[in-house]
């Protein structure tokens, strides 16, 4: 071999002996290659389809929810379309969106049951959440598992180990798992925990009345003159007066009142005890009228989660609103203008709240008995026998004079040795 050859041969082996120092000192600075499709600080989805959604379904290991995207609105299927609390199906769908990887674990599919997805299991903690988002034309856009918590240091929280975040897998990502600091508390395969809540909210209270059992007969009506006077009892007998205490939380019926599910057409039917029917008319002072039918639940009927003593209950509101304002004689335009405005606001979100509460009409609402005991009471436990009045003096019998009470006082003798007593006489000394 020539001495020229030799030479750029040597040259050659220098510069690939370099060049593979060089790798090997970048790849000991960087650290190991990332096994997974996705790594630390990297979103779950290169590309997730937020806008294409239109239907989510959650299973889990108590049953499934269906939410379904209907004229630009949420609803859940299982409730016969009734609204989902759009509040949190798109915070899901946001946060899947945006969610980043805390650390990833190369792991395949059959490693699922180790971070709590076994979709074969019937245990919640075991078996996880299983998410499938899918368009209007039904194609599965995405698929995603919620697994375990992944706990944190005992020594983080006087409480003890405290949950930092949750295990997650995407399906279309077969490479591993994922954890990520979110942990999903809203998300539930639980359908009435995707209702939205909105409920009758009635303000100002006019007055009250609640039919007998099985009857259209009223059994009671309280009725009063203002918004801050008390209650009267339409009826009440002598010797009777209203029991402050039984009556005061009818003032406020349903305010921050929850109903606990949405009953289907079918279910009512099947549940209700017609026998015990109830009937109650509330009014309001702004106008609003609402009518309640309430119905107990036949004995053994329903989910297990459905207390016995909760009744089914359908609201029918309707309002009689001014159109427009009584101005007062010799009002002034600038005056005039304000109240005006504020009549025209405070029409305006009467409308809106009639609105609201209307579309609440031809459904069957399941309510504690929490919520309608200050309602649902008997006419006797609103009265107490009236407060005796103080006894006068008994009048005098015919005939007869009344004896009038001694008014001045007897004078009593002088004490002995008293300035200005009197002296005895002889004949007392004897």
């Amino acid at each position: 071999m020539k001495k020229k050859q030799v030479l750029t041969l040597s040259t050659i082996a220098i510069v690939l002996g370099s060049a593979l120092l060089i790798v090997k000192q970048t790849q000991k600075n960087s650290g190991p290659a990332a096994l997974t499709s996705r790594a630390a600080g990297d979103t779950l989805f290169a590309s997730f389809p937020a806008t294409e959604i239109t239907n989510i379904e959650i299973t889990g290991a108590d049953g499934s929810v269906t939410l379904v995207k209907k004229d630009g609105k949420w609803t859940v299927a299982q409730r016969e379309n009734y609204p989902a609390n759009a509040v949190n199906v798109n915070e899901f769908i946001r946060a899947l969106a945006e969610l980043k990887i805390t650390r990833s674990l190369e792991a395949g599919p059959s490693f699922a049951p180790r971070f709590g997805m076994d979709e074969a299991s019937t245990k919640p903690e075991d078996r996880g959440l299983t998410a499938t988002f899918k368009d209007s034309a039904d194609k599965e856009l995405a698929k995603v598992s919620l697994g375990k918590n992944i706990e944190g240091s005992q020594d983080a929280s006087p409480m003890g180990a405290m949950p930092v975040g949750r295990y997650i897998r995407n399906h279309a990502d077969e490479s591993g798992f994922y954890a990520v600091n979110e942990m999903f508390f809203s998300v539930s395969a639980d359908v009435t925990r995707w209702l939205a809540e909105e409920f009758i909210a009635p303000d100002k209270i006019k007055s009250v009345s609640l039919s007998q059992k099985g009857s259209e007969a009223v059994a009671w009506k309280l009725v009063r003159d203002a918004e801050n006077a008390e209650f009267k009892l339409e009826g009440l007998k002598p010797g009777e007066a209203l029991s402050s205490e039984n009556v005061a939380p009818i003032k406020s019926l349903f305010s921050f009142a929850r109903f606990e599910d949405i009953v289907t057409t079918a279910a009512a039917g099947e549940r209700a005890d017609a026998a015990g029917k109830r009937n109650a008319i509330i009014e309001t002072f702004d106008g609003f009228i609402y009518k309640l039918t309430i119905t107990p639940l036949k004995p053994g009927t329903g989910p297990a989660s459905s207390a016995p003593d909760n009744q089914l209950v359908t609201i029918a509101v309707s309002a009689n609103l001014p159109s427009e304002r009584i101005k007062p004689e010799g009002e002034k335009p600038e005056e005039a203008k304000a109240k005006d405005e504020e009549f025209a606001a405070r029409l305006k979100a009467l409308n809106e709240k009639l609105a609201k509460e209307q579309s609440l009409a031809g459904r069957t609402f399941e309510l504690s008995k929490n919520t309608l005991d200050a309602l649902l009471k008997e006419r006797e436990t609103l009265v107490k026998k009236a407060e005796p009045t103080q006894a006068q003096s008994p009048s005098p019998a015919p005939g007869t004079k009344a004896v009038e009470a001694v008014t001045q006082p007897i004078e009593a003798p002088a004490a002995k040795g008293i300035k200005g007593a009197k002296k005895p006489t002889k004949r007392e000394k004897r």
